[in-house]
């Protein structure tokens, strides 16, 4: 087994910027982007092997070939691909939305929901998103304000800076504002119910679809139990400063700032995703040609591949399951 880039799917929703193909080399022939999927072994999107001995493979078609022991022992537990990594790069403010549980979305959509994470990666000054309510209310003032247009009077909303997380559970209502770029972490699923969309027009000319009584089912109407900080605190080691940003059942996730050399062990727990979002470094294992990482790059390391090492100065989001 060898590591190996990954091309990315990309979508073309209506509140896309330009900055996934100017600023983060993701390839597509839409004028502007807004999420790029970076690990993605979903139906709706699936990422391909660039280089290496499976190149132009789907992820999926890889782990039919390679067998799930390229995925670790801890996936085990997963009757599908585990996670799902996102660039998105919200040029417009998103619709305030929100995520079935497991239980909900087996029953009424056919997959699993949604817990997700947002790293912020950058943003325009003083931009914002919602993040739960400011205070808990009854589900008939939700049900109201939905109707009156008044919601986002009782959102609770957050100045955003590099560097905040926000780990949003399914059920947590939330909106990413206009002028940030997030790194997502998810559970492999594409199911959104999409509450309130500021009166927008899709492509067809019509407005968008709301899914208001889904909604009113699964949302949590209260305050969030996270802050925007990360999970853990900076731990320094040897070339890197490393930082837990959220851990749960589906995902744990790191912030690697790397300023020198670092090394893994990719044992059979876990594969890990390594997602590049500044600078350039070098992946080297014993006895194979250099892998280079440049901003916007996303690997791929088969579990039970090893002992590696990266390289460089650059930062970079590491996931496992």
């Amino acid at each position: 087994m060898e590591p190996f880039k990954l091309i990315a799917p990309c979508k073309d929703y209506l509140w896309g910027g330009t900055k996934l193909k100017t600023e983060y080399h993701q390839r597509s022939s839409a004028q502007k982007l807004a999420e790029s999927w970076m690990l993605s072994c979903h139906k709706d999107g699936l990422s391909v092997i660039s280089d290496g001995k499976f190149d132009g493979l789907t992820l999926m078609e890889f782990i039919d070939q390679t067998g799930k022991q390229a995925l670790g022992t801890d996936c085990d537990k997963f009757e599908q691909f585990p996670i799902l990594v996102k660039l998105i790069d919200a040029q417009d403010r998103l619709s305030v939305q929100v995520h079935p549980n497991n239980d909900y979305a087996l029953k009424n959509e056919g997959e699993y929901g949604k817990t997700e994470m947002w790293y912020v990666v950058e943003n325009e000054p003083g931009a914002s998103l919602y993040y739960g309510f400011r205070e808990p209310i009854t589900k008939t003032e939700f049900q109201q304000r939905i109707e009156n247009n008044t919601l986002l009077e009782v959102l609770n909303k957050v100045e955003v800076h590099p560097g905040d997380v926000f780990f949003i559970e399914a059920g947590t209502l939330h909106a990413i504002g206009a002028g940030i770029v997030i790194a997502e972490i998810q559970q492999n699923s594409n199911t959104t119910y999409r509450i309130y969309d500021y009166g927008r027009i899709g492509a067809d000319g019509k407005p968008r679809a709301l899914h208001v009584e889904k909604a009113l089912d699964v949302t949590k109407l209260e305050r969030p139990q996270r802050s925007s900080k990360p999970q853990g605190e900076p731990e320094t080691l040897d070339g890197c400063t490393q930082t837990l940003l959220a851990s749960c059942d589906y995902f744990t996730v790191y912030r690697m700032e790397l300023s020198g050399e670092i090394g893994m062990d990719a044992d059979m727990t876990s594969f890990h995703s390594l997602l590049c979002l500044s600078g350039e470094a070098v992946l080297q294992r014993s006895g194979q040609k250099p892998l280079n990482i440049g901003k916007g790059d996303s690997i791929f390391v088969p579990a039970g591949m090893g002992s590696y090492t990266i390289k460089g100065k650059c930062e970079i989001l590491f996931t496992k399951v």
